[in-house]
């Protein structure tokens, strides 16, 4: 029998990636990732290579079945260099947690949006619908657009064996959210990019595309913008319950504002205003169950005798998670070794 292995890459468009794929056909797949051979494509089609040296690699890193296609999987990869080093538009390579003792939860929002009104369901032409307030967690016509592709998603997701959380329509018209959560940094971010690679796909089938903007509606109108908030703790924050060690971490992410903004999505700036929960981009703050703060400290970790995780807010739809892992990551070490 032949199976189809859909290889799933991010490319090196700036200041976002996107997603691309292509399809496998091999004979007698017993269903593992070791079975998956590496594969190469033309980088210079996607800004990973020039054309006299276009060659990039693809090295499997997880597996996924495909429940949309008969005899089919889902292949996510890191792009590697000819010479088979991790290309500069790699940010899975760049994350420092091997043992998976970082656990993930991102929180991803999004909008749906119509490709022949350029505006997202619910939106009339050349209009908008009215304020913002009865879209989040609506049910019935009126308020919720766009429910049989947010649903047919879903269910592909858990057939697919990802861990997918949870779903529900956000503030917005047309604006809905995915939660994905793994234990270790890497199969986060792998999850949470599968997951969004079906969105995109399933949403093909409806007319409609996914606007990741952390802003679609403009800086200026007021419609909440779309974040992807990073829910994160390690072994540490886990199972010492101790608030210093919390304040340490906190403090460290308030001493790396930079390095940590520069990976949270392009366009940022619009949707850190310090309005619409948020906390504006040029300034910093933490606090207990503060959705207005950059990190929330959720009310759950101090009941717990400071035991669990943290809340980064500041993250936008349209970061790229293993980025944003590896600056929590990194961020959070420093920190503790403060």
């Amino acid at each position: 029998m032949k199976s189809k292995l859909e290889y799933i890459w991010l490319d090196g468009y700036e200041p976002t990636q996107s997603l691309r794929s292509k399809t496998l056909v091999k004979s007698d797949f017993g269903g593992t990732l070791e079975e998956c051979p590496e594969w190469s494509f033309d980088g210079s089609s996607t800004q990973q290579a020039t054309g006299e040296d276009s060659d990039c690699l693809l090295k499997p890193v997880a597996l996924y079945p495909d429940p949309d296609r008969a005899n089919a999987w889902l292949v996510m990869t890191e792009v590697l260099n000819a010479d088979a080093t991790p290309h500069k538009s790699n940010g899975r390579a760049t994350i420092d947690d091997d043992d998976g003792d970082f656990w993930f939860g991102f929180e991803q929002e999004y909008f749906l949006w119509d490709v022949k009104t350029n505006q997202p369901p619910g939106f009339p032409a050349n209009g908008f619908p009215g304020p913002q307030g009865p879209y989040y967690c609506s049910v019935g016509a009126l308020n919720a657009h766009g429910r049989d592709c947010v649903e047919d998603h879903l269910d592909l997701c858990l057939e697919a064996g990802i861990n997918l959380e949870g779903i529900n329509a956000e503030v917005a018209a047309g604006q809905w959210e995915f939660q994905v959560f793994a234990e270790g940094a890497k199969r986060a971010g792998d999850e949470t990019w599968v997951t969004r690679y079906l969105l995109e796909r399933t949403a093909e089938r409806y007319g409609l595309a996914i606007n990741w903007d952390p802003k679609p509606m403009g800086r200026d109108l007021d419609w909440n913008g779309s974040g992807m908030h990073a829910n994160f703790s390690n072994g540490v924050m886990r199972e010492v319950g101790d608030e210093g060690i919390f304040t340490k971490i906190c403090e460290a992410f308030s001493k790396n504002v930079d390095r940590h903004i520069s990976v949270y999505g392009a366009g940022n700036e619009n949707r850190l205003t310090g309005l619409h929960e948020t906390q504006a981009i040029d300034q910093f703050s933490y606090a207990v169950s503060d959705r207005g703060a950059s990190i929330r400290i959720p009310v759950a970790t101090v009941q717990s005798g400071w035991k669990g995780r943290l809340e980064d807010r500041r993250t936008a739809s349209n970061a790229d998670p293993y980025k944003v892992a590896a600056a929590i990551i990194r961020t959070t070490k420093e920190g503790l070794a403060g």
